[in-house]
């Protein structure tokens, strides 16, 4: 299992947010790029940066900084957050990101989600969020009727690099990830699953890391607050898992 250390973008600013809410927003840092060179430097394979604007609007304000991300560290990067469209996916490639992350197209467009995977093989991971069993989309503002399940089984033919699994309830509040849910998803499926939401200490981690065929763990908001030491991390989950490199 390896660790991925998260960076939340909002308007140019590291910022983390309780259970998707923008109301509970909080600042870290005005220097996104900054923070992903500390987090390359403490040994992170790939780093994971979300564009909550683009998520939530459709429309990113923050492709500046991703591109200075992207030139500044040797870190793979993965983006989630507004890939809505063919064009939006190159953008991305054009700026040197490694991988891109579909969320709601794949319930709201799903045969576009199709062309995009299949334009870009290897390159796309599923962004699956869920709060009570269904999945919700748009910066987790709109719930649906599908489950985790369902959109599983609906892009597994398509081979996506991976699978980002999130339990909305715990993403950002530090009480430690749904392990239930996280297993049965990684027993579910083939396809690789990165578990989010509630890592909060390295018991945390040890936990997850238990889940047989676990390629991965985000992590955020413990980094920030100070719960969880990145390099102590990185150094004991660092260079395990399905991960590729440049």
């Amino acid at each position: 299992m390896i660790v991925i250390p998260a960076i939340d973008l909002h308007d140019g600013k590291v910022v983390r947010l309780r259970q998707g809410r923008f109301e509970s927003a909080k600042q870290y840092s005005d220097d996104p790029v900054a923070i992903a060179r500390e987090f390359d430097e403490a040994g992170a394979k790939r780093i994971h940066v979300v564009d909550l604007d683009a998520s939530l609007k459709g429309k990113s304000v923050n492709i500046a900084v991703i591109e200075r991300i992207c030139r500044s560290v040797n870190a793979e990067i993965e983006v989630g957050g507004g890939v809505r469209t063919l064009d939006d996916a190159a953008r991305l490639m054009d700026l040197g990101v490694d991988f891109f992350i579909l969320g709601t197209a794949l319930v709201k467009e799903p045969g576009l989600a199709g062309d995009i995977m299949n334009a870009y093989p290897s390159r796309v991971g599923l962004g699956i969020d869920a709060r009570d069993g269904k999945v919700a989309v748009s910066g987790w503002t709109e719930e649906t009727e599908y489950s985790a399940q369902d959109l599983l089984k609906m892009y597994e033919g398509l081979s996506p690099a991976f699978v980002v699994y999130t339990d909305i309830k715990r993403d950002g509040m530090l009480t430690g990830p749904n392990i239930e849910a996280i297993t049965a998803i990684v027993s579910f499926t083939r396809i690789p699953v990165v578990a989010s939401g509630g890592i909060s200490t390295m018991h945390d981690l040890v936990l997850l890391s238990g889940i047989k065929g676990l390629m991965g763990a985000i992590t955020g908001k413990a980094i920030y607050e100070g719960s969880l030491d990145i390099k102590q991390a990185l150094s004991r989950f660092g260079s395990d898992g399905n991960i590729n490199r440049r």
